[in-house]
């Protein structure tokens, strides 16, 4: 196969004033062409597996109420998950949740490189570039993805609405969490539905902890998100609690 150009990822409101970056590595469910849609059907396509649903919406509205930097990427996570790292099973994977993924069966050594150079490489290095500027500036960054997840999963039910990860500093995750609990009345959890433990804080390990800026990950559940009526509500209620996390863990460090 020929290799294809590279996919850049996508800036928005670059010139924000908040410390916070916005990162959306599942934005998109764009499989290019010289893909030959993976084997997949439409459905397939436009199902969880090829992305996170609604997550890029309300990635866009948090930037707009916070006055954040949004980056996101620009296929889909069949393709390359910028979430993962390229020894990573899942950064390329024959099977997604029920689903074998044909295109991504017997992918060569050679497949794999094209595809890290491709997506991975323009992806990282532009997420990097992005945090390096700002500190060169003095102005640390705090780094918090935006996912989200099935109501249904494997055939069960999820209850929880508003899950808030961490990797090695919890700090900024659960400042974040006792803000949901008190400003909203969402089902919300810690490490929920996932945990570092399932490999899903790539980005934040190679991106923040180097530099040892605060950072999490959130995950909402898709069909809270699903019209633009709901993820502006959802925007509403998260705006201010992401706001209240970041005074918390400023405060936590006046103090220490």
């Amino acid at each position: 196969m020929t290799q294809p150009e590279q996919f850049l990822p996508v800036i928005e409101n670059e010139t924000a004033t908040s410390r916070i970056i916005l990162v959306c590595e599942h934005a998109s469910n764009l499989i290019p062409p010289a893909y030959n849609d993976l084997g997949l059907t439409l459905a397939q396509r436009q199902a969880h597996i090829a992305w996170d649903p609604g997550a890029l919406a309300l990635s866009r509205r948090l930037a707009q109420r916070l006055d954040a930097t949004l980056i996101h990427a620009p296929v889909s996570r069949l393709v390359y998950d910028c979430n993962r790292a390229p020894d990573m099973p899942g950064a390329m994977p024959a099977r997604s949740e029920v689903y074998d993924i044909p295109g991504n069966a017997t992918i060569s050594a050679s497949e794999r490189l094209a595809r890290t150079e491709a997506v991975y490489l323009p992806w990282a290095a532009g997420l990097h570039a992005l945090i390096a500027k700002r500190i060169a500036l003095g102005r640390h960054p705090v780094l918090i993805t935006i996912h989200s997840f099935t109501p249904i999963f494997h055939g069960k039910p999820r209850h929880l609405e508003f899950g808030v990860i961490h990797d090695a500093d919890p700090h900024l995750a659960v400042a974040i969490l006792d803000a949901a609990h008190k400003l909203t009345r969402l089902h919300a959890d810690l490490n929920a539905p996932y945990s570092a433990a399932d490999n899903v804080t790539h980005t934040l390990r190679l991106q923040a902890t180097p530099y040892g800026l605060p950072n999490a990950m959130l995950e909402i559940r898709n069909d809270l998100i699903a019209a633009p009526a709901s993820v502006n509500a959802m925007a509403d209620q998260l705006a201010p609690v992401l706001n209240m996390g970041l005074v918390e863990i400023q405060r936590q460090a006046k103090a220490s």
